[in-house]
């Protein structure tokens, strides 16, 4: 070894430049936390249901808050449209209304009954009341 004399070993070195040597894991955390975000991940496919930007947006700006009895009527209407194998469903629920692309299970936009009166609703293939 031309510049460095006197180390046998790559370890030896390793303090001497920074390197820390490789952290050494305690497998049964490593596994309870993989267990823990599996079951995350699980729980949060159950229901399926999201929420793209742009409804994430119209939300916050139309002032519109889910409950979590909302949110479960809206993947139950979410569910039966995908029974009818409609693609695109406005889901109208208390007085609001969706518009939800089902293969992807996201609702697209949201609407108050405010905006909705007005408005026609295009490119859809289906309605679903809850």
């Amino acid at each position: 070894m031309n510049g460095i004399k006197g180390f046998t070993s790559i370890e030896q070195i390793r303090d001497t430049y920074g390197i820390n040597s490789p952290k050494k894991t305690n497998k049964g955390t490593e596994a309870d936390s993989f267990q823990s975000v599996l079951e995350k991940a699980a729980s949060q496919e159950t229901d399926g249901l999201r929420f793209s930007k742009h409804a994430s947006e119209r939300l916050a700006q139309r002032d519109i808050s889910l409950s979590a009895e909302q949110t479960g009527r809206l993947s139950d209407g979410l569910k039966k449209a995908e029974e009818k194998d409609i693609k695109n469903s406005l889901v109208l629920m208390d007085s609001l209304a969706f518009i939800v692309n089902v293969p992807s299970q996201t609702v697209i936009t949201a609407l108050d009954s405010n905006e909705s009166k007005e408005k026609a609703f295009t490119n859809i293939d289906g309605a679903v009341i809850v």
